[in-house]
């Protein structure tokens, strides 16, 4: 069973009674991170070791002599149970149930009610990693990565940013202004004269870079984010930077969760969904979000499936927002045809059997009878097909007629680079009834070529592909 998703939470403990229940080195470990923390610690057990022993002696902490009872939990926040008896703890956790305590059971998942993580202590920086307590070495592994990628100057910079926290709230009332103004002083020179350990130089630069903000008035703007076909990994370093500074984000109905998961939790997020037959939000209905948000000074994502350029009408965005004096910029993502091909071991091109690629635009009827058929059925080239699966008995048809040969392979890529990806292999003059025996649905993108037959025999990612496999076109000889 794997293990639930936890909600995360850091616990203000100063002052606050926590039971430890145990007196071996495990209790010792988990008690002096309580004291880090502050807590008023009770530990109860039969016998303690020598350093919990010295810390009662010191007036540190609380010993309670004896069996466990639940009257140890009386008063208390939280609980540990850290001795070496599973049913000491068992009853420990049982108890703390009853009192609706929030209890952690030393390498017990099923029995805690939260987990202790690996903690990155930058203080007042904190960083926490959970695996929710199904695999706490690899939490472990996790946290020493990310020691490795924090500067210890980090706590003093957030201690700089907590003193001064009050002013800047004072002279920029505006949210999205404060922010923007925090982001670029803690990633500019105020944040390189606490690394250097000049504390008074990176205040006296802080008032200057409040006071430019405080003059400056704010300017929205626009950037048009490509978020690629649906796998996160494949979102661009720069897409996950705007995603992280964006006021509002304007996505597409195929961007996928895990995507939209990695942008800042404060930002607005509008679906503005338009598939074939329906259309939710018109595109000037899109083009109204924008102007409006941007206008109100915010910075706003417009964020696509694939890439904008290639068949996302996001040209029409930009002359949109040059007419209206918005700001903008883009960043490439990477489009549905080249994703689709890697992650079902399709080469688009290949030096023996497909010199180019056409990549073309099949959403309606219109749109396919003003295709040159008699190029797109040419040899040796692949094609690429963006919404086709409402037409692919006519995209059939033409390439038939135009000369094109039956047994042309091609593959239907349905929810391409996701976890529930398909492939669909097959021989082009079957195509419509591929698609109907095996459900495809949109999304899915259609690849026509002689290399589509390498999906059979290169697939790497997913399932296994489905339908009548062809033989792979024969490998150029050594």
């Amino acid at each position: 069973m794997p293990a639930s998703r936890l909600y995360p939470i850091f616990a203000e403990l100063a002052g606050r009674r926590v039971l430890v229940a145990g007196g071996g080195q495990v209790a010792e470990r988990k008690v002096a991170a309580l004291l880090e923390a502050g807590a008023d610690v009770h530990v109860g057990a039969p016998a303690f070791s020598r350093n919990l022993g010295l810390w009662a002696d010191q007036g540190r902490i609380c010993l309670i002599s004896g069996e466990f009872e639940p009257s140890w939990l009386d008063g208390a926040w939280l609980v540990i149970a850290a001795t070496s008896d599973s049913a000491v703890n068992a009853a420990v956790a049982a108890a703390a149930a009853r009192e609706r305590i929030w209890c952690n059971v030393v390498d017990d998942a099923q029995r805690s009610s939260f987990q202790v993580p690996a903690v990155i202590d930058r203080s007042p920086l904190v960083v926490a990693v959970s695996t929710g307590g199904a695999a706490p070495v690899l939490a472990r592994l996790v946290r020493e990565q990310i020691e490795r990628l924090l500067d210890p100057s980090l706590g003093a910079l957030a201690a700089l940013a907590d003193r001064w926290r009050a002013r800047i709230r004072g002279r920029l009332a505006d949210l999205g202004r404060r922010r923007r103004f925090l982001e670029k002083v803690l990633q500019g020179r105020v944040a390189e004269f606490v690394r250097r350990g000049q504390i008074a130089i990176a205040e006296s630069a802080l008032e200057q870079e409040l006071a430019a903000a405080e003059k400056s008035t704010a300017q929205g703007s626009v950037v048009l984010v490509g978020a690629g076909p649906g796998d996160a990994g494949l979102l661009t370093l720069r897409g996950l930077r705007a995603l992280n500074e964006a006021d509002v984000i304007l996505h597409d109905r195929l961007v996928s969760r895990e995507v939209l998961a990695l942008a800042r939790r404060d930002a607005e997020l509008i679906e503005v969904a338009k598939e074939a037959g329906t259309h939710h939000t018109t595109q000037a209905g899109i083009h109204a979000l924008l102007l409006e948000h941007a206008r109100a000074g915010r910075r706003v994502v417009r964020l696509k499936g694939g890439d904008p350029f290639v068949f996302g009408r996001g040209g029409e965005e930009l002359e949109f927002l040059q007419q209206h004096g918005i700001a903008f910029e883009v960043v490439p993502g990477i489009t549905a045809a080249l994703a689709c091909a890697a992650y079902s071991g399709i080469p688009l091109t290949h030096r023996d059997h497909a010199q180019s690629v056409r990549l073309v635009t099949a959403h309606c009827r219109e749109s396919l009878d003003t295709l040159d058929w008699q190029a797109l059925a040419a040899e040796r080239q692949t094609l690429v097909f963006y919404m086709g699966v409402a037409g692919l008995e006519r995209i059939r048809a033409h390439l038939l007629a135009h000369g094109r040969a039956g047994a042309t392979p091609v593959a239907l890529v349905e929810n391409g680079s996701r976890t529930e990806q398909r492939v669909v292999l097959g021989a082009l003059d079957e195509l419509p009834q591929l698609a109907a025996q095996h459900a495809v649905k949109s999304p899915a993108l259609l690849i026509v070529g002689e290399v589509a037959a390498l999906g059979g025999c290169l697939h790497w990612f997913g399932a296994a592909p489905l339908g009548p496999v062809l033989p792979a076109p024969l490998a150029r000889a050594a």
